[in-house]
């Protein structure tokens, strides 16, 4: 273009015009552009939030199966830890009045053995006075002889019924012994029992309380 025609009005009108057009169609171009690439990012972050999504489930999805069978395993050991106290104290139980019934034996044969001492003491009584009214009616009965066979017959039968009551009086002895041994074994036992009763709640405590963190995680 020459110097006078871009000073002719219609000319720099048309060029104006011109320069419009091409800037509007270079704005339009421009815009198809990065839409048609916003497009494109936008599926691709899609792609990619579908893709992480399904991975991240994959994992949570492993990882529950995991804790349910973690929960699984330590429900199955609560209850087996349960059933252990249950018999345990079923156990215990079973001892304790066994335990109480050898107790009350044992009173009985205490008190039976302590009648025994009384009989025992009072025939000891009754043969000193026998022994007395024997030496007594040797010397002033006047059929010495036969009043000795009969104060010597009651004699035997006493001493016999002594001597068979001494042998009562052992074994009832013997019998108490065993008794407090047995009574003192089952002491014993009850105390592990009450041990063990508390170990294993102890246990059964702990494992609740882990299966209640892992339900609540």
């Amino acid at each position: 273009l020459s110097v006078a025609s871009l000073e002719d009005p219609v000319v720099m009108s048309k060029i104006r015009q011109n320069l419009r057009e091409k800037h509007a169609r270079h704005i339009a171009d421009l815009r198809a552009y990065y839409d048609s690439e916003i497009q494109s990012l936008k599926q691709q972050l899609e792609d990619w939030c579908h893709l992480y999504v399904l991975s991240r489930c994959d994992q949570l999805d492993s990882a529950l199966n995991e804790a349910s069978a973690h929960i699984k395993a330590l429900e199955n050991k609560n209850n087996q830890l349960e059933k252990q106290v249950a018999d345990w104290r079923e156990r215990f139980y079973a001892i304790s009045d066994n335990s109480k019934a050898l107790q009350e034996r044992l009173e009985e044969m205490r008190a039976s053995h302590k009648e025994k001492d009384n009989t025992i003491s009072r025939l000891q009584s009754r043969l000193r006075e026998l022994e007395e009214a024997f030496e007594k009616a040797y010397k002033l009965s006047d059929n010495k002889n036969t009043r000795l066979q009969e104060e010597n017959k009651m004699f035997q039968n006493l001493l016999g019924e002594y001597e068979s009551l001494g042998k009562e009086h052992e074994r009832v002895k013997d019998t108490l012994n065993t008794t407090e041994n047995k009574l003192l074994d089952a002491n014993t036992e009850i105390a592990d029992l009450k041990r063990t009763i508390l170990k294993l709640e102890a246990q059964l405590k702990q494992v609740e309380h882990e299966n209640a963190l892992k339900l609540r995680h």
